[in-house]
């Protein structure tokens, strides 16, 4: 009977372990990273109603917050220790809503409903470069081929930055009247380029994983005040400025971090 009972006790010790341990799991400190990333999913949801309602600064401002939200999840997840796969695979479903699937309804119903079913596809084209393009971070970053503190540079154009640059002509309208970028077809060609950028192997910068010298903090604090005051002044022309400064840093980056295939470049 001696056996029997330490056998019992020693599944009642497995059991008890395997209780606490589910209940570590669901710890506050580790949901609070994800609950950031389902409001980032609602808010890209939220931004597809206020499109097809044809409320086009509310809707460019729930993308905006879910990028601001995309941003915060990942720095809690690390500061809380509360990184997992789960959350990994969330974070991208919610990119995939929030910056794939939320600015090609948005720009359809702006602008591309025009080219009737061609509009479609071309919304259709970023979805899909969209997924592709969050699929193969994923795999990069299971092999530890993604962008880190000693190389932060991304693979392609992430999918919030390529959300961005294809809302820009959206952007500008908000700022002048110019029936111009209203025309789909200027909207399918940032389309092209934003889906390009997104499936190709090009490096771009990633901020998140930007070193600052300690002697250059203080002044980044005051330039992050300085756009944060620009922000709540001119929201749409700080944007605009900001994004046409990140797409511009991009041929700095290649060369940065592909200097051989830079120069290969130009000299063909």
């Amino acid at each position: 009977m001696e056996p029997d009972r330490l056998s019992r006790r020693k599944r009642a010790r497995q059991i008890v372990a395997a209780r606490l341990e589910r209940l570590e799991d669901l710890s506050i400190g580790k949901l609070i990273p994800s609950s950031i990333t389902l409001l980032a999913l609602c808010c890209g949801v939220t931004a597809i109603r206020f499109g097809l309602h044809e409320q086009w600064p509310v809707a460019v401002a729930f993308v905006i917050a879910a990028m601001i939200l995309d941003m915060l999840d990942g720095r809690a997840a690390r500061m809380l220790g509360a990184d997992s796969r789960f959350g990994a695979q969330l974070d991208s479903l919610a990119d995939l809503v929030s910056f794939g699937v939320a600015p090609g309804v948005i720009m359809y119903m702006w602008s591309l409903s025009k080219m009737g079913n061609a509009g479609w596809i071309a919304s259709l084209i970023f979805c899909a470069c969209a997924a592709i393009r969050l699929a193969r971070f994923n795999v990069e970053s299971v092999r530890d081929e993604g962008a880190t503190k000693g190389n932060p540079y991304f693979t392609g154009l992430p999918t919030p930055a390529a959300a961005c640059m294809m809302l820009l002509p959206l952007l500008i309208s908000f700022q002048f009247s110019d029936p111009l970028v209203q025309e789909p077809w200027v909207s399918g060609i940032f389309i092209a380029i934003t889906s390009v950028l997104m499936v190709s192997r090009l490096p771009t910068p990633s901020i998140k994983y930007m070193k600052l010298q300690r002697q250059h903090r203080v002044l980044a604090g005051l330039a992050f005040a300085g756009l944060a005051a620009l922000l709540i002044a001119w929201p749409w022309g700080t944007m605009t400025v900001g994004l046409l400064i990140y797409v511009a840093s991009i041929p700095f980056a290649i060369y940065a971090h592909h200097p051989r295939y830079a120069a290969k470049q130009v000299s063909h």
